[in-house]
This record gives structure tokens, sequence and C-alpha cells, in this order.
């Protein structure tokens, strides 16, 4: 890294400095202050002895700066300016701290925007380039009035919404019969060629050309077909996408395959993507295709990924992040009430690699992969299976269990049936052995199932009749012994990942008595105005109930697909607001995930009655290392490229490990700029004009959890008695 000094004496470019002379125009009293300022410690205080003032004509502005108070409701009475002045002490305060960047190699990142600017209007130095300039400029525009914040009307979010088709409308349906058709034709090339060998799926001799086609028709509704026939190369990515991709995304592609980053993408997810694009169509799947696509970035990261998800890393016998002691790599702990349980199946592994994964970190060191074969459960699985479960019935406070992977569906139907009835064994001796203790010593039992998957959108043919009966019975017989909350958890990204296909995977899921929520990445294509609320309204439309919608996480790999924090604030204040459920209808909306069966009916009450189009049933979130949810954060600063740098506290909403008083505040240096982003926006086909505002949101808080995703309450107190802990 190079020495401060040194960085303070690099000239700043042209474009910049023509932003700094807008940005001493617009504010001549900042202008008089940095250049009759001697020394920088001068210009801090004197900024903040300007500053101050503006703040106390709200007085509770001042309380939320002086951290008297924070809570949701104090955010919502801050005017815009007050965000503004805010963040301006926020960044004298801070001013001179040092972060450990993991977006730039673990390198030093300093803030010091006040000095920047002092260094640029006297001396036409600083380092700091045009991005952070613009973020300044912004900055001073929200705190003397030029940069108003004009918040949409629902009319307009609904024009937004407009934009971006589903995949079960008929002009969608019929371009993916096509790719289909296109790719099958393909497959039946390469069979014929032996390019492909399969003891499974192969033609007798003698078929014609029809008769491969409808045989192939056939395979197609099989998801061990598509598992089989999935993508593994480059080559094999552009020749189904009928060699459409461009020359700098195949050297990218080649690139990552020569890094070792796995390629597993099945045929019926490649038939979402278009080809030869309509006008009605155009940049309708980018929310899919940065799914498959590898950027740049993440090719150049991969062999030094650095693992954001700190309580992740499993050492049997030793605390975690988080405090939790686990037994072995197959449990993943943060929270006291729930855990994450990953079995040794093919469960492990996914119906296909996302790009902005979270687990990229796993598959860079070889533990996750897609060969299935060796994923397959060894003879030793079934003797450790019910030994792992005791680890949930010997806890005081654990009575969630998420099955996940990798992908839990992607375990066969007997290995799951298998996990079912081995968690229904454990439930049912917690609950008896709960009887033997004194009533403040007892523990909490298991009352929540859930299962985490993607399979429904990557390969809806996973869910059978079969997989259906096995969920159903466990639910039937598991409700008998107290657990009353049975989810399938999905990740749909994208309104054209709903297909004729997954809406009825998705019907015989809710038919099985399962309810069925979701998770949104809030990746950059995902981020556009009216993304999120048109999946939103499509999930709904179907029976899904919204979860969360994640912040990206990750560092410089996952920066491609990064939308700032501020992007996430700005569609929570401004698009899923015209979601929310009156208080009056609250117990109608507690009671939704209870009936699956019947869910798409009530949700359908829930809008018609209240006229909205869409239930905002998520929470907007980071998933911060070692501490869990959040989104109440403040800027504390900004790099020189126009990072900014955020300090979060913890979700003060839900129950915590013991060590969250011990941790303090997490540091976040977001991965790119917000005029980087807004940039990739453009490129994607958006209006600057239409998010004006993001610059301005540099608080967030985190919402409530509505009560419909609480956890049922015993009829006996649980024990304070925290077991499997070491702070």
């Amino acid at each position: 890294m190079k020495p401060v000094t040194l960085l303070d004496k690099i000239a700043i470019s042209v474009r910049a400095r023509k932003l700094l002379y807008i940005l001493l125009a617009e504010n001549p009293i900042l202008e008089k202050i940095l250049r009759f300022s001697a020394t920088e410690t001068e210009t801090l205080n004197a900024i903040r002895n300007w500053i101050l003032p503006k703040l106390k004509r709200n007085n509770v502005a001042a309380e939320f700066y002086m951290n008297k108070n924070h809570n949701i409701e104090l955010t919502a009475q801050l005017h815009w300016q007050d965000l503004a002045a805010i963040r301006i002490l926020d960044y004298i305060d801070h001013a001179g701290e040092e972060y450990l960047d993991q977006n730039i190699g673990g390198e030093i990142a300093i803030t010091n925007p006040i000095k920047m600017l002092w260094l640029a209007t006297n001396f036409g130095t600083g380092g700091a380039k045009a991005a952070f300039f613009i973020d300044m400029l912004k900055l001073f525009q929200q705190l003397n009035g030029k940069l108003q914040r004009e918040l949409p009307t629902i009319k307009i979010v609904e024009k937004w919404m407009e934009r971006f088709p589903a995949g079960t409308e008929p002009k969608i349906v019929e371009l993916r019969k096509t790719n289909r058709t296109r790719i099958i034709k393909l497959l039946i090339e390469k069979i014929d060629r032996a390019e492909i060998n399969s003891n499974t799926y192969y033609f007798e001799p003698g078929l014609s050309a029809i008769q491969k086609e409808k045989k192939m028709m056939v395979w197609w509704q099989q998801s061990n077909f598509h598992l089989r026939f999935a993508v593994r190369s480059p080559k094999m990515l552009n020749e189904m996408l009928d060699n459409s991709l461009d020359p700098d995304t195949m050297e990218i592609l080649y690139a990552a395959e020569k890094k070792g980053i796995p390629f597993f993408v099945n045929p019926y997810y490649l038939s979402l993507l278009n080809v030869q694009t309509p006008e009605f169509a155009v940049g309708a799947d980018l929310g899919i295709r940065c799914y498959i696509l590898y950027s740049k970035e993440l090719v150049e990261e991969f062999g030094k990924i650095v693992a954001w998800e700190k309580e992740d890393t499993v050492e049997p016998g030793k605390p975690n992040a988080a405090g939790w002691i686990l037994p072995s790599h197959n449990i993943h702990r943060r929270y006291p009430e729930v855990a994450i349980f990953i079995p040794d199946t093919i469960g492990r592994a996914c119906g296909g690699l996302c790009a902005s994964c979270q687990r990229l970190y796993d598959f860079q060191s070889g533990r996750y992969n897609f060969n299935l074969q060796k994923l397959k459960p060894a003879l030793s699985w079934n003797e450790r299976l019910p030994k792992l479960l005791e680890y949930f019935k010997n806890d005081s406070q654990l009575r969630d269990i998420l099955i996940t992977g990798g992908d839990a569906l992607m375990s066969n139907d007997k290995s799951l049936k298998r996990i079912l009835d081995e968690i229904y064994e454990m439930a049912k001796l917690k609950k008896e052995e709960n009887k033997t203790r004194m009533q403040n010593d007892k523990y909490a039992e298991i009352v929540r199932i859930r299962i985490g998957t993607r399979l429904p959108v990557y390969i809806p043919q996973r869910i059978t009749s079969n997989l259906i009966e096995i969920l159903a019975d466990f639910k039937n017989k598991a409700q008998k012994i107290g657990i009353q909350q049975f989810v399938i958890q999905t990740h749909i990204q994208s309104p054209m990942e709903i297909t004729p296909e997954s809406r009825k995977a998705i019907e015989l899921l809710l038919n099985s008595g399962w309810a069925v929520t979701n998770q949104l990445v809030l990746t950059a294509a995902a981020s556009r105005r009216g993304h999120t609320a048109k999946l939103r309204k499509i999930l709904n439309d179907i029976g899904v109930l919204t979860y969360y919608t994640f912040t990206v996480k990750g560092f410089k790999e996952n920066s491609a697909n990064f939308s700032p924090n501020s992007r996430a604030v700005q569609e929570q204040m401004e698009e899923k607001v015209y979601g929310i459920i009156p208080v009056k209808d609250m117990r109608s909306a507690q009671d939704l995930l209870h009936h699956p069966k019947n869910i798409k009916e009530k949700i359908d009450d829930l809008r018609t009655i209240n006229n909205l189009p869409f239930l905002a049933t998520d929470r907007n979130i980071l998933n911060l290392p070692g501490v869990g949810k959040s989104l109440t954060f403040r800027t504390i600063g900004i790099t020189r490229y126009g990072r900014r740098i955020l300090k979060f506290d913890h979700d003060k909403t839900r129950t915590h490990s013991p060590i969250i008083n011990k941790m303090g505040n997490v540091i976040i240096i977001e991965s790119k700029s917000i005029n980087e982003y807004l940039e990739q926006l453009i490129e994607m086909g958006e209006e600057y004009s239409e998010y004006s505002g993001i610059y301005g949101y540099s608080i967030g808080q985190t919402e409530p959890r509505m009560a419909m995703y609480e956890y049922p309450k015993y009829d006996y107190e649980v024990t304070k008695e925290f077991t499997n802990l070491e702070i």
C-alpha cells in the first residue's frame, strides 16, 4: 500500500477538479472555510461549528446524532437536510480512522473526506476520484436544498413494475418454448455424435428425428435429466445459448474455467434466457443472466476470496464467531433459536452455481462442488445423522431447524425422508425429556422446520407427487408433537423465473401443507426501479410470501452484482412502502402461514381489501459477519474511490448470542461507489434521474419482523440458560 502522505500528494483528475469547482460555487461558506483554514484540523472544527447549529433546529435530529435515541420511529422524523448534516458530522467524528478493506486485497482504507476536499481546494491533490466528488457534491446539495427528495406515487411505482414481464405471460411462454426446442435439438445432435453419453438417456437405433424429439420432451419433465445434461463449460454454455455470448464475456468465462471456477447450469434454466430478444422483453432476463455469467472481478479474486460469514467457520468443539460450540461442519449457527443443518447428501450441491453465491469460499476450497456421484452419502451418514440431531435435542434454546446446503431438495426422496424422520424422532424425544425438567428449567421445543431450496425455479421438475407425499406425511405427524410451522424457503430472483412450471411446483408445495417464503438478493439487476416490487406481486399471485431482501454479501468478487445499501433503503422507503399491511388487518396477515392450501386466496383478499399491489412482508437487510441480519447503519466515511463506509449495529428486534454485547459495531466498506452503480444501471437501460435521491439515503434502520414470522409461544417459560455457548 502507498503511504498516506504519498496518496495525499497525488493530483486529482480534470473531471474531479470540475466537480470540485461546482461544489465550491454552490456552497460559498464551505469554500471560504476550505480556502482560509491553515490545517485540516482547523477545517474540521470550522465545518463542525457551521453544521451543528443547522442540526439543532430539529431536536429529534440532534438527539439522533448524539445517539441518545436511535430507533425506526425516530429515524422517520428526520428531515432530508438532517440526514446530510448528520453525515457531515459523522465524517468529521471519524476522520482519520483506518479500516481493513478486503475490496482492495486487505489493504488499509482511510476515511477523511473533509481533508481530501481541503487538499483538493488548496493544492489540487489528495488523490480522490471523480466518484468521491460526485458523492460529496450530492451531500452538500442535500444540505443546501438543491437536491430534494421526491417520493414517487403508487402510480409511478406501478408503472415501473410494468417494465418487467413475468415468465407466465403468454408472449414470454412462447419465447421459452422456442428456446426449449433449440436446446433439445442441440442435445439430440450431441447424443447422436456421442459427445454426450448416458446409460439412462440414450436413443435406440432407428428412431426418427420426430421420435427423438418426443422422447426428449418426456425426459425434459425429469429432474435427473436436467442434472445429467447440465452445462459444465463455457463452450457448451455458448452453444446452448445459440452462440449469442459476446467475445468479452467468453474471454471472462474461459478465464473462469482456467481458474477452476465450476460451471453448472441445467437446460431448463438456460431456456429462460433470451437469445433473440423482442422489444417487449429487452433487459427482462438480466436478473437471471447475472446469476449465470461470471464477472471479471470474480475471476480475478477466485483463489483469494475471504469468507464473509465468519460464524460459518466451524471447528468441532470450539466456539464460532458468534460463540456457539458446534459438533461439525454440518451445523452452522448465529442465533440462539435457529441453526442451519447441512446434511452429508447430494443436498450439499445446488441445481446451479449462482455467480454471487455466499458459499463461493467453499467452492474455492473444493469442499463444495458439482461431482454429484461423489456427494452421495457414505454408509456412515445413517449413523451420524441421529447423533448430529442430538445437538438440537440437547440445546436449551434451539427451536427452528433450517435444512439447507447447497440445496436441501437436491437430496433424493429417500435421503430427505430419512432426514425428516430423524428430525421427528429428535423433536419427539426433546418434548418427552422436557417433561422431566422443572418449570423454569424447560428447554425450547422444536416448533419450526424449514427447507431451503432454489429448485422450484432452477429445476421445478424436482417437485413431484412422491416428494409432496413425503412432505405432507411429515407435517401430519409432526403437528401432533407440537411442531407448528412448516416452511419451504425459496430463493427467487426475478419475475421471469416464475414460469408455468415453477408456478405448478409452488402449487404442489402449498398443497402439501407447507408454506412458501422467498429470499431475494438485491443484485444490481434486481435493484432496478420496480423490479423487486413486481417480483413481490408475482410471488403473491402464486401464494408465496416474501421474507428477506438481502444486500449482496462479499467483497470485490461480488462487486459486479453489488447494490449499495443506500439503494436498499431507497427501495424500502419509496417502493416497498406501497405494500405495507394496515394495522387493522395485521391479525389476518399473522394467520397466513398456518393455512398454506388457502394462502393464495387469503393474500388476494388482503390485497383487494386494502388496494395493495403486493404485500410487503419482507425485510430489507444485510447479513453481517458474526452479528446477523440488520439494516441499522450510519454512513461514517467514504474512500478516495467514492465507496461508502458504513457502521452497522445489530438488529435489536430479535434475540442474539450474548457475544453481541462484546462485539460492538460492524464496519462495512461497500464494494462500489454509488456513481459506479448508477453507471451500471444506465448500461442496463435505466434512467439516471429516477434514482436521484439515492445519494441522500445514508442512514438505515432495520424494519421490525412481521408477526407471522415470529415463533409460536410456549405454554411454559423457556429457561434463560444457554447451552453449547462459550464467550
